[in-house]
């Protein structure tokens, strides 16, 4: 497991931990059944202390997704509810799994521009641009844009998750939402710490989400770096 860190835009740490535990369970990783190391190892290991580790914990427990046996340790168990901010999120690295993580660099409101498939009722649209890790590993530049009638998006708000920003903030959910995948060029806003230049053809995701509307709320593009990162779909 990776190290983990705290960011002005992080979702709290103990959230992040178990945000990893609970895509690595989703992915097999970590299997029904299977002991995890004892806290301090972890702790150790994560670079946080006992007690975030412990609050990660319990809200794995809460979920179903672990069992706390006093004098045994903590043991994984599938079946419970693996609800996750990340839920939707399919990149994953070459070596698998990784909790992602976002630096924001662009927020504007801005009428949707031509050639943008429709989504949405407003004829403006918050365009959001960020630049996606997993782990510490640039692994993608993203463009999302969220339908106007949404509500009001600042920089300073958002969080690694916006869905969970979504849902905290605007008052709605992601429920459904259809991934197109393919290849295309870089774009030209790309920074320059991506690892593929403008213009380079790379793996590529369009998605149109949805909330409680039946017009999707949200039209995002991703390019993501095929030498790095993987898109994976689970189906159970």
């Amino acid at each position: 497991m990776p190290t983990a860190s705290q960011t002005s835009n992080a979702l709290p740490l103990y959230v992040q931990i178990s945000e990893l535990l609970i895509r690595d369970i989703a992915a097999g990783r970590l299997l029904d059944g299977e002991r995890l190391p004892p806290e301090r190892d972890m702790a150790e290991e994560l670079g946080i202390s006992i007690g975030t580790l412990r609050k990660a914990l319990a809200d794995l427990t809460e979920k179903g997704l672990l069992e706390r046996i006093q004098g045994s340790g903590n043991y994984i168990r599938q079946g419970g509810t693996n609800e996750s901010v990340y839920a939707m999120f399919r990149l994953e690295l070459l070596s698998g799994g990784g909790l992602p993580k976002a630096d924001i660099l662009e927020v504007e409101r801005v009428s949707k521009p031509e050639g943008l498939p429709a989504f949405g009722t407003s004829g403006e649209g918050t365009r959001i641009r960020r630049l996606r890790y997993l782990n510490e590993t640039i692994i993608a530049v993203e463009e999302i844009w969220l339908d106007g009638d949404c509500g009001y998006v600042r920089k300073d708000q958002l969080s690694d998750s916006l869905y969970r920003f979504y849902q905290k903030q605007l008052g709605f959910w992601i429920i459904r939402a259809e991934d197109r995948v393919t290849i295309k060029a870089v774009p030209d806003w790309a920074p320059e710490v991506f690892t593929k230049a403008p213009g380079t053809l790379t793996g590529y995701i369009e998605r149109f989400s949805w909330a409680d509307k039946p017009e999707p709320v949200e039209y995002s593009r991703t390019w993501f770096d095929t030498d790095r990162a993987h898109y994976v779909q689970r189906l159970k």
